[in-house]
């Protein structure tokens, strides 16, 4: 449960702990509550014989820790099983995506990141959403969608290397289109450049990026020499 905890609702409140759960998730307030720190000390107390009164806060306590815990397990199943119609905001809806991900729901996962993103997210969990939601597009052939946000992640991006490299794989292998790839590895390549010179990147991110595009340059340039050194041999044997 607490996994689930996490996806759904960590990056909407920072804490999952279960008094900040009751509160923000299912509008519960605890009133006057003993803290769980003292606990253990009001316990021990009353096994050396201290007054028993001191125990009933905190049976109210793992009372209101039951009764949170079930509220909270039937959300997360609701959830799970509805969110398409129940899901409450953006950030609740890309934690269900991800679940549905992570357990192989890849249809279901897509139509959940392409309903978040149409809520108002963070930009950086934005960002995440629509990676996830390319990365699935590829994966079932639908090159119009991840292309699309490929390129909007290049816009609205200033470091989209992961679009800029997923863009050059497409022009390569799918588009046949070599020289095409080549000028996005240029862009990727120009854009690194200037990043590093503002201090925008890491020295080791960059060195490990750069690496990747340099290797994929080399091998488009390779692509690209073929024919015109295929051409020359035709000529030679003519």
């Amino acid at each position: 449960m607490a996994a689930f905890q996490s996806f759904l609702w960590r990056l909407r409140l920072g804490s999952v702990r279960l008094s900040e759960l009751e509160r923000h998730v299912l509008g519960w307030d605890r009133g006057a509550d003993v803290l769980s720190g003292q606990i253990p000390q009001i316990y021990f107390d009353y096994l050396r014989g201290g007054p028993p009164e001191r125990l009933v806060p905190v049976l109210n306590h793992n009372q209101m820790d039951l009764r949170g815990l079930a509220a909270l397990s039937s959300r997360i199943l609701s959830l799970l099983s509805d969110a398409e119609n129940i899901g409450e905001n953006g950030l609740e809806l890309f934690g269900v995506s991800r679940i549905c991900e992570k357990r192989g729901e890849h249809g279901r996962a897509r139509k959940l990141y392409e309903k978040s993103i149409a809520t108002f997210l963070p930009a950086e969990t934005d960002r995440a959403a629509r990676r996830s939601l390319a990365r699935l597009a590829k994966q079932e052939g639908d090159f119009d969608l991840a292309c699309g946000l490929w390129k909007d992640a290049l816009e609205n991006s200033r470091h989209g290397y992961e679009a800029y490299e997923q863009l050059a794989i497409y022009y390569e292998h799918k588009a046949r289109n070599p020289e095409q790839a080549r000028q996005i590895v240029l862009r990727a390549i120009d854009e690194l450049r200037r990043a590093t010179q503002v201090g925008d990147i890491a020295p080791g991110a960059y060195r490990e990026i750069k690496a990747r595009f340099d290797h994929r340059m080399e091998r488009l340039e390779r692509r690209n020499r073929r024919p015109l050194l295929d051409a020359l041999a035709m000529q030679a044997q003519a």
